[in-house]
């Protein structure tokens, strides 16, 4: 009877090893189509970001700097999780062990340092918008150049775990052999990681810009031009009526910003909460829910995010807008000189300090006048 069994489960093993598994050809066209599209955008508009920033002369500012870092970490994510998704959902793991290794920690290095440059961003925004005179002496390029700096070298220490909790497997099949990429340590172990990245870089993160963007939306939507501004107006240069355009100039950014701030963390939170709630999910329940499309929804949500913010500052930031009209105009690279200034862009919402005849209405618009 034993021997019978024996016989049984071998026959079982051998019919497994007669045919390699292999995505449905419907999963594999959706999959590459939408794959590309979104990290073809994303990729393309995280680099014009970078471009655009560090090769402007006007646009160097802090607030941009922590957009720089995002958008490099987006750029991080879509090349490490997105494009290598194409490989692995037609055939399989061709990276090798090295690429395994690599890429987990870099796809896990560019979700944690884009949530941290955001949290970064929110708060600078706070300061900025909420206490103007104090921001002049803390929001400043050398101060934001160190917190990006300290925020990729400690995210970069925290996700070397990586290198020591994924490996890959090999499965012999009839036809070949299949290499996946995967954990080397049981599901009861990864969990309070999972839980640990889910607590520090989704749900603090969308805890603290929910609260600070309720303050600066209360700042921007609920209180009158500041006093000085009202008090001091009949002493700028230009006259009253220059004073006045430019008070109304400064509340429609108020009303801009608002939008843009909600925009960023309402989508920040919305598109990385199928993928957060599917892993606090899989943690509690067993077999595990894999839903072959629910799983590619989540990833698509994780690359939309990553791909996005482009978009955002292209629609609601006139400087980043005439900045990339401006960049996608040179054909050569050394062309590119930065965008031309108009009369009317102090008016609208930007990412940096206008230059304006009083120094009190400068600083006003300094914290306010963001994407």
């Amino acid at each position: 009877m034993e021997n019978y069994t024996a016989n049984v489960q071998n026959l079982s093993r051998l019919v497994n090893m007669t045919r390699t598994p292999l995505k449905p050809l419907e999963e594999q066209v959706v999959t590459i189509v939408l794959t590309l599209l979104i990290c073809g955008v994303g990729i393309a508009g995280n680099i014009m970001v970078v471009l655009v920033v560090l090769r402007t002369k006007d646009m160097v500012t802090p607030t941009n700097y922590y957009l720089v870092s995002l958008a490099v970490a987006d750029l991080i994510v879509l090349l490490t999780a997105g494009l290598p998704n194409i490989s692995d959902v037609v055939a399989f793991w061709i990276y090798g062990y090295t690429g395994c290794l690599c890429i987990t920690y870099l796809q896990y290095l560019g979700i944690n340092v884009s949530s941290c440059s955001i949290t970064a961003f929110t708060i600078e925004r706070y300061i900025a918008i909420c206490h103007s005179i104090k921001a002049q002496f803390l929001c400043t390029v050398s101060r934001a150049k160190r917190i990006i700096a300290g925020v990729w070298v400690i995210t970069s220490l925290y996700c070397m775990m990586w290198f020591f909790l994924v490996d890959t497997d090999e499965t012999v099949y009839a036809n070949g052999v299949v290499v996946t990429c995967g954990y080397r340590v049981s599901r009861s172990l990864y969990m309070p990681i999972y839980f640990l990245d889910f607590t520090l870089f989704y749900v603090i993160p969308v805890i603290v810009a929910t609260v600070l963007y309720s303050l600066i939306a209360r700042i921007l939507l609920m209180s009158p031009l500041p006093s000085h501004l009202d008090t001091r107006g009949s002493i700028h240069q230009g006259g009253s009526g220059k004073t006045k355009k430019a008070n109304k100039g400064a509340v429609s950014a108020r009303k801009q910003m608002t939008k843009m701030l909600a925009a960023v963390v309402i989508l920040f939170a919305l598109l990385w909460m199928p993928y957060r709630t599917l892993v606090v999910v899989n943690s509690f329940i067993d077999p595990p829910y894999h839903n072959m499309w629910f799983l590619l929804f989540c990833r698509m949500c994780i690359y939309c995010n990553s791909a996005i913010n482009p978009i955002i500052y292209n629609l609601m930031s006139q400087k980043f807008r005439a900045a990339f009209k401006e960049l996608c105009k040179c054909t050569l690279p050394m062309c590119y000189s930065g965008p031309k200034h108009s009369s009317h862009e102090s008016n609208v919402p930007i990412t940096e300090q206008e230059d304006v005849n009083d120094r009190t209405l400068k600083s006003f618009n300094s914290a306010e006048g963001d994407v």
